[in-house]
């Protein structure tokens, strides 16, 4: 049966009252596409089937008396005080970055070695903790503005600060290790996202898309640029893969403080238009959905879930802008 011709703004041949260009009209001029689109919607919506829920939570892990602590930490309510600005950084600071970098860098590893199915998040926590230890760091997300863990595990459709607790992975999960630690007046922040066992094809392509999407968002750092032309080469890789991008939850400057200017925005913002230059750090940390971007909050204030409850995924590096383009300093 040949498709009817109709104009875009006409109503739909099908009845459904809708506008042609809203209805009918992809499926009709592009069966092959809207079959596609269809498989994707089905997939996501299979996937959401099986919710994340909070779990229970251990006491807060204690941090040895010689371990430098970040200002937050001796703040009763782990309150962050006055926003830093983002200025470039000196030498000596850089050259703390890196070794700070390095050895989140090195702790991610280590963690993410450790998901399987049966482990618990909490478990993962406790390793993410005695690691920074190890390292004579401080586990930058504990006691931050009140956060009881050391470290935020983000399972399935968890966009970011997921808490640990007794949640077990189960085979085919997919979940987002965040590691900051504070190590010698400065913090290294990064994180990356981990298959449980076997995961379905669908999951392993929206684990890839967003790693394509930390790496352009870096390409596109140089001096001159403007912090908006990270979000922007992020978005359009993404939605051109069919993927949406999260806008509540950004990068951050970093260094001393644990968050500072500029906010990096994962998507095209007009208003993002901080110019990059040398010696300028932040994170890059792009969340990447196959359904919706909007997102909703659990009841512990920290928690960010999808809202149609899709699978979600995050990668993230700290880095340096420099004369030529950018220095990645998580890296192991």
């Amino acid at each position: 049966m040949t498709a009817p011709t109709l104009a875009a703004n006409d109503p739909c041949h099908c009845g459904s009252g809708r506008k042609y260009k809203r209805c009918h009209r992809i499926a009709d001029l592009d069966p092959a596409r809207a079959a596609a689109e269809q498989a994707r919607k089905d997939e996501a919506a299979r996937l959401a089937e099986a919710h994340v829920t909070p779990g229970r939570l251990s006491p807060r892990r204690e941090v040895p008396e010689h371990i430098e602590r970040p200002p937050y930490a001796l703040d009763a309510k782990g309150r962050p005080g006055v926003r830093e600005s983002g200025a470039p950084k000196d030498a000596e600071t850089l050259e703390k970055m890196r070794r700070a970098g390095k050895a989140a860098a090195e702790v991610l590893q280590v963690v993410g070695a450790a998901v399987r199915p049966g482990v618990t998040t909490d478990e993962l926590d406790a390793i993410a903790h005695e690691e920074c230890l190890k390292r004579g760091g401080y586990p930058s997300p504990l006691g931050y503005n009140g956060f009881p863990k050391s470290l935020c595990t983000s399972v399935n459709e968890v966009i970011c600060h997921g808490i640990p607790d007794s949640t077990v992975l189960k085979d085919g999960d997919i979940v987002n290790l965040d590691v900051t630690i504070y190590l010698d007046g400065v913090h290294g922040d990064t994180n990356a996202t981990f298959f449980v066992g076997e995961v379905d094809e669908q999951s392993r392509r929206l684990v890839e898309v967003t790693r394509e999407c930390l790496d352009l968002g870096i390409a596109a750092v140089k001096p001159g640029a403007r912090v908006r032309d990270i979000g922007k080469a992020i978005q359009a890789h993404a939605e051109g893969q069919g993927y949406g991008v999260v806008r509540a939850f950004v990068g951050h400057g970093i260094g001393r403080a644990f968050h500072s200017d500029p906010q990096v925005y994962h998507y095209d913002n007009p208003s993002a238009r901080t110019e990059l230059v040398p010696g300028m750090t932040f994170t890059i940390e792009p969340m990447i959905t196959i359904g919706d971007w909007h997102h909703e909050m659990w009841d512990d204030g920290w928690t960010a879930v999808t809202k149609d409850r899709s699978r979600t995924a995050q990668f993230e590096h700290t880095l340096v802008v420099t004369e030529t383009g950018a220095e990645v300093l998580t890296r192991a």
